[in-house]
């Protein structure tokens, strides 16, 4: 593991120290980067991490009162036992039973990522959460609200001033807060990483799933991180009821339609239904389906050759897909709900 202080910029490091003295208790937080990832693409040096922040970002994160009537926080569709997303059904649901459009994304290693949203309607961590809170169909609610009702209560007003100093509640400090929660959630530890780290093995069908994933799907899933910043066609037809015409819809080009991000696998045993509309519940419907694929011009060239996969080379993709899962990501209790 690597602390990086280069994050922190001269001015950022006098930030903190101005911090500390009118908050004796601020605490800089840093983020770990495993040997052998590339370097991460937040920037730091605007949103200086710190114990402090990411407690009340945490506290924010699972708190409702986010939402419009007060029933639904963040963690409503991104659940830490599934890789913070949703299982329970194929879109994303909000206040009074609204459905949205889409099947929620894992928050999972998000200072790697450049753009936000299945389709990369955002591309700052910071404002990110201003999409949910606004949906009319998620939280429904305005930020100037949510300011109101953090100002009325005794908690936040001591969470707030742990965190900047003073109790002062801006939307600017919330999303700021929400962002320093969410960067920490990194997952590295499965056993796919243990292997690299020559701790364990993989067993035999598990090793015969990476070389077929190497073959088949590595060129997009990348690793370490197992995703990639591009939006890529993924042969499916369009849903009919949704119309989902993916990236077009941001970048208003022909080459976007039904481009969508290419999301991480990681924990990907336990962040079903897959894809951007939920359609599929199992990830052999999903093998199944790219293995069904090839010889289409309108795909891209890593999809228009036929994986041609057996029964049993299904099962070990599978398998290996498994050793991504990171057990203690999913239970660390710094993630959980905030008891205190």
């Amino acid at each position: 593991m690597r602390i990086h202080w280069k994050y922190y910029s001269v001015l950022g490091l006098l930030i903190l120290i101005s911090l500390a003295f009118s908050n004796q208790f601020i605490t800089p937080l840093y983020l770990e980067v495993p040997k052998g990832w590339p370097e991460p693409k937040y920037d730091f040096k605007k949103n200086l991490l710190t114990e402090e922040g990411f407690q009340l970002g945490r506290h924010l994160f699972y708190d409702p009162i986010l939402s419009r009537d007060n029933t639904i926080s963040c963690s409503s569709c991104h659940l830490q036992q599934t890789g913070f997303t949703h299982i329970d059904h194929q879109l994303s649901h909000g206040i009074e039973g609204k459905i949205g459009t889409r099947n929620s994304m894992a928050l999972i290693n998000l200072a790697w990522n450049k753009d936000f949203m299945w389709d990369g309607g955002v591309n700052n961590l910071e404002v990110q959460a201003i999409n949910p809170i606004t949906n009319p169909n998620e939280m429904d609610e305005k930020l100037e609200n949510v300011i109101l009702k953090l100002q009325q209560s005794d908690k936040y007003k001591i969470l707030f001033t742990s965190a900047f100093g003073d109790d002062k509640v801006t939307s600017q400090r919330i999303l700021k807060a929400l962002a320093q929660f969410t960067v920490m959630l990194k997952s590295s530890n499965s056993k796919y990483d243990r292997v690299l780290r020559k701790e364990e093995q993989y067993n035999e069908r598990e090793q015969r799933g990476y070389d077929l994933f190497k073959i088949n799907c590595a060129s997009c899933h990348k690793e370490p991180l197992f995703k990639d910043d591009k939006f890529e066609k993924n042969g499916l037809a369009i849903d009919t009821t949704l119309n989902d015409l993916g990236r077009i819809k941001i970048t208003n080009k022909k080459e976007d339609y039904l481009r969508f991000k290419i999301p991480t696998l990681r924990n990907v045993q336990f962040t079903f239904p897959y894809m951007h509309d939920g359609r599929f519940k199992t990830l052999t419907e999903v093998v199944k389906h790219y293995n069904s694929l090839g010889n289409d011009k309108s795909l891209p060239k890593e999809l228009a050759k036929p994986m041609n996969l057996s029964d049993n080379d299904r099962v070990d993709l599978v398998l290996f897909l498994k050793t991504l899962t990171d057990t203690e990501f999913l239970l660390d209790k710094r993630f959980s709900f905030p008891k205190e």
